[in-house]
């Protein structure tokens, strides 16, 4: 995923800005990867193998996950991780169309305007990255529901400022936990534990430009405003968390996708992960003035808190 969307303000760039940018730009020099290169693509897959942490799928910790054989549990959460990264690829082109609009026509010598040239190439890098991961772990193509791709044609051309900025927080912080679990773990698979470190690290250049972004668009920003965009803000977090774990995978793992999906929703377990990794962003967004009560219905019913 990737930082976008600014509002309508000077050409002048703020020097706190333009120092940030330059760090980043610098990092980038420094530790950047060639999924190409770094990924093992041409190992077959290897079945013995999990997708992902068994702890992060929507079944651990259910009486449906003690009945599935080690194999279909393996399964489940290769299909699962490929879910994960088709909902990345939807989102990061979402961040990509919004930064060019952001930058169009500025100026080309600004540290910033270059730092979301290189940000745009990372997240091309990581969406073709993704679909190829995909793809080897033996997964469709799966995509959010039609009403989330709608929302989101509409996000992508109208989202600026802090709500495009903080909502991108929301899929990376999500991410960034999980994936740090994934490429730790012995179990996962090389090849996605590889393709998740080359994700972390250079997310991390990407969550950090947001929150500068966040803070810096809420300078003087009034209650009104900042009430509107908290709850756009939990809005897109909803449609995001959601639509990162296709029901179609329970079908493609050879589960009954009925019983699945009602023990999933009841998950306790995964419940839990999903706030504990969205801990250092609610704290953010309360700082920030975008944790509001409005906007704590929708964080509540994709259990970030």
């Amino acid at each position: 995923m990737t930082s976008v969307g600014t509002t309508q303000r000077a050409e002048e760039s703020q020097p706190g800005r333009q120092e940030v940018a330059q760090r980043l730009l610098d990092s980038s020099e420094t530790l950047s990867y060639d999924p190409v290169k770094e990924v093992d693509w041409e190992t077959p897959l290897d079945k013995s193998y999990h997708g992902a942490s068994p702890e992060w799928s929507t079944l651990y910790g259910t009486r449906y996950w003690e009945e599935m054989t080690p194999e279909q549990q393996r399964e489940l959460t290769r299909q699962e991780a490929a879910s994960v990264a088709s909902t990345g690829i939807w989102f990061e082109m979402i961040l990509q169309q919004m930064m060019l609009r952001d930058f169009y026509a500025k100026d080309p010598t600004d540290p910033a305007f270059q730092w979301a040239l290189t940000e745009i190439a990372d997240e091309c890098r990581h969406s073709i990255m993704f679909a190829r991961g995909a793809a080897k772990l033996g997964a469709p193509a799966y995509r959010p529901r039609r009403v989330a791709v709608e929302l989101g044609r509409f996000f992508k051309t109208t989202a600026t400022g802090e709500a495009a900025y903080a909502a991108i927080l929301v899929a990376e912080e999500v991410l960034d936990v999980m994936q740090r679990d994934w490429m730790r773990d012995e179990r996962v698979v090389p090849f996605v534990r590889t393709i998740n470190n080359i994700h972390v690290v250079e997310e991390s250049r990407h969550m950090k430009f947001a929150r500068e972004e966040t803070r810096e668009h809420l300078k003087g920003a009034s209650r009104l405003r900042r009430q509107y965009n908290a709850l756009v803000v939990s809005i897109a977090a909803y449609y995001i968390v959601s639509s990162m774990w296709n029901r179609k995978v329970y079908a493609n793992a050879g589960l009954d996708t009925r019983r699945a999906v009602r023990e999933a929703k009841a998950n306790e377990h995964h419940k839990s992960m999903l706030r504990s990794s969205c801990a250092g962003l609610m704290e953010f967004l309360d700082s920030c003035g975008l944790l509001t009560k409005p906007s704590l219905y929708f964080y509540k019913r994709a259990n970030l808190i």
